[in-house]
């Protein structure tokens, strides 16, 4: 029996994306041909090519694809046995970071990320993985993102509660954990993410919906309705702002989404005359972010229904016969 209540609890991510009504229409830009691609759960758009993982259960590789073919150019092999691989961020020309970041039972002491090259070769490479530590307890996490304009790498919890974004440490130590710290409260099942261009928005999405936010104050900007997809998990963005959306699964799409006008609106970039002042040299950023008057209450009311659901299916089934 408390197998059968830890399946229906297991499944609440996907109801939250199958409750969702019709997304937004994409055009595909590319299918992936490769068959070893299976559970495509990240992405990454870099130097004209497609950077992609398969979640936990396979070898640490990640695929290099051209686009204009859908085809395999390059796998990079850097680990032989990571423990829940969930996300890939940019890391520079030719180079992305790894996300060894997934922790559904949330009881990993701490995670990882470990910087690799790509490109159209493969390779197998021998990386240095820095230590990843979270400030209160263990979270899962799928969502890695880095800042175009620094280079820092941020990491974006996934919890039916309220998912939080914690920036890495700027100078990372090999020997010893990171602490990460907190920035501010996102979206609750975040499963990837992607800065745009100009570092100043990121966008994350979860099985239906993402969401745009100002940044660093991680004020929302603006949300909508992604395609429909198979089981859809990972997004990236473009050096010229397009976004692209994929889904786990083989020989599935990469969609090209078009943002909301609404939405573009909020991306650009304000006149000089209405542009807020520059932080003061020397102060420290200070981490603002969401209200809770503005965290959604749909997962609580979800999570409780399936938990009272639980409790009934359990005490019937201790009844006396």
């Amino acid at each position: 029996m408390a197998d059968r209540i830890l399946g229906v609890l297991a499944a609440v991510p996907f109801l939250l994306g199958t409750v969702s009504s019709s997304g937004t229409h994409g055009t595909t830009a590319f299918t992936f041909a490769d068959p070893e691609i299976i559970e495509s759960s990240a992405l990454v758009v870099q130097d004209g090519l497609f950077l992609t993982s398969n979640d936990s259960g396979d070898s640490g590789r990640v695929f290099a694809v051209d686009p204009a073919t859908g085809r395999t150019v390059g796998v990079t092999h850097w680990s032989p046995d990571p423990v829940d691989v969930e996300a890939l961020a940019p890391a520079g020309p030719g180079h992305v970071w790894v996300g060894d970041i997934g922790d559904n039972g949330e009881d990993r002491d701490s995670v990882s990320i470990t910087r690799i090259p790509v490109g159209a070769a493969d390779a197998t490479v021998d990386e240095p993985a820095y230590e990843l530590v979270y400030p209160d307890r263990a979270h899962n996490a799928e969502t890695l993102l880095s800042d175009p304009r620094t280079g820092r790498v941020y990491v974006a919890t996934k919890d039916v509660f309220g998912g939080r974004l914690y920036a890495v440490p700027k100078h990372l130590s090999a020997t010893s954990p990171n602490r990460l710290r907190a920035v501010g409260d996102v979206l609750p099942i975040a499963t990837d993410g992607a800065f745009f261009p100009d570092g100043r928005h990121l966008v994350l999405r979860d099985y239906s919906m993402a969401v745009v936010y100002a940044f660093p104050s991680m004020e929302k900007v603006g949300e909508f309705r992604l395609p429909v997809q198979d089981q859809g998990e990972g997004i990236a963005v473009d050096a010229r702002g397009t976004l692209f959306v994929s889904s786990e699964g083989q020989h599935e799409p990469v969609l090209r989404v078009s943002l909301p006008a609404e939405v573009r609106d909020a991306l650009t970039p304000p006149s000089a005359a209405t542009a807020p002042p520059s932080p003061s040299p020397g102060v420290p950023d200070r981490s603002i972010g969401i209200r809770v008057d503005d965290r959604p209450v749909w997962p609580w009311l979800l999570t409780g229904g399936i938990g009272v659901a639980a409790l009934v299916v359990l005490l019937r089934s201790l009844r006396p016969r």
